[in-house]
């Protein structure tokens, strides 16, 4: 029954997503290009509608009633999230209309759901209780997730295909941990978002629009919650290092828009797959490099989840390295912030002179 769920999800997107692309057509929820963005035409923009149903088939077709205390406040948010999406995806909401349908989508999953991150263990220092914090601190991270998967929305079948390697990755450690509703929920929104993909790929037939990337951002983050629910700091990197490129890249434009002294909110075409077009790779090319960055992220989040402490102390530590590395080699900060390179050529320089 889970394999033909999961086979139902898949076709239904292949099946629905035309019928959303003349939709979207109709009711003027299309992309015009601009100086920010990489396609050239009028481009229909809903298809994260068609990953919603055909989610909504595979919900249904399972037992989800008795399955989850979780399931009804997860459709009741990811539905307030959709709603939010296809308004804007129409008529472009205002960033505080927008970003006030995700705070009541993550309220309802915290609230009604019950969703909160209490306390946290911490090797070496013991338990950490959030108190009053654990309402605001869990809609933090279910609205910053939702938000990271939003900005690495830009180009083709970019935002799908990572999003479906975290999902594999969240789905396949849950079932390994014995979650079984995370990992039903994780392997039908990826098989509903893979049947997508085949239309969003490069060259793209539709997009997912801010419909698509805010459902699968708020999956995301209320699953790796779910998922990872042992709450110790080790648990609770796990999902961090699985969603490594979106929260990288989150990072990075924060910091790239403090060091250039402008508002954290100001777009700009700086992101990782704007630095990697930029440095010479073409189109699809940036899309697979990025693919294979949030696989062997995801890799690292398996090899982390079976470290011991000092074993996981070092293997971030070595990743933070590798990251920043990375990300001053392509300017995601800017041309000339590199400051990391520059003191390890400083260090060269001088056991060089010392010689």
């Amino acid at each position: 029954m889970f394999y033909l769920t999961l086979l139902i999800c898949f076709i239904s997107s292949i099946l629905i997503t035309p019928l959303v692309k003349k939709l979207a057509f109709k009711i003027g929820a299309t992309d015009k290009p601009n100086q920010r963005k990489v396609h050239q035409k009028i481009m229909p923009r809903l298809g994260g509608l068609a990953i919603f149903i055909s989610f909504l088939i595979g919900f249904m077709i399972w037992d989800w009633g008795q399955y989850s205390e979780y399931a009804m406040a997860i459709m009741i948010g990811s539905t307030i999230i959709i709603i939010t999406g296809i308004l804007d995806d129409m008529m472009e909401l205002s960033a505080k209309v927008k970003f006030g349908g995700q705070l009541i989508a993550a309220a309802v999953v915290v609230i009604l759901g019950g969703i909160q991150l209490e306390f946290i263990d911490v090797p070496f220092f013991g338990q950490i209780n959030f108190g009053f914090l654990e309402i605001p601190i869990t809609i933090l991270w279910i609205v910053g997730i939702t938000n990271a998967i939003n900005l690495i929305d830009g180009l083709d079948g970019l935002a799908a295909g990572v999003s479906s390697i975290a999902l594999i990755a969240i789905s396949g450690m849950a079932m390994f941990m014995g979650y079984g509703f995370v990992s039903v929920m994780g392997a039908i929104v990826f098989a509903s978002t893979l049947g997508f993909l085949l239309y969003n790929f490069h060259p793209a037939k539709i997009f997912m629009g801010d419909t698509g990337a805010l459902f699968l951002g708020f999956m995301i983050s209320v699953l790796s919650l779910l998922g990872f629910k042992e709450l110790t700091l080790i648990s609770l990197i796990i999902p961090v290092i699985i969603l490594g490129v979106p929260i990288s890249d989150t990072l990075f434009a924060i910091i790239r828009r403090i060091v250039n002294k402008q508002p954290i909110s100001a777009p700009d075409k700086s992101h990782l797959h704007h630095c990697l077009l930029k440095v010479g790779f073409t189109h699809r090319q940036t899309v697979l490099i990025i693919y294979a960055i949030a696989a062997f992220f995801a890799l690292v989040a398996v090899i982390f989840s079976q470290a011991k402490i000092w074993g996981a102390v070092i293997l971030v530590a070595v990743l933070v390295v590798l990251i920043e590395i990375f990300a001053e080699k392509i300017g995601l900060v800017g041309k000339d912030h590199k400051p990391l390179l520059k003191f390890m050529r400083g260090l060269r320089y001088s056991a060089a002179k010392d010689r």
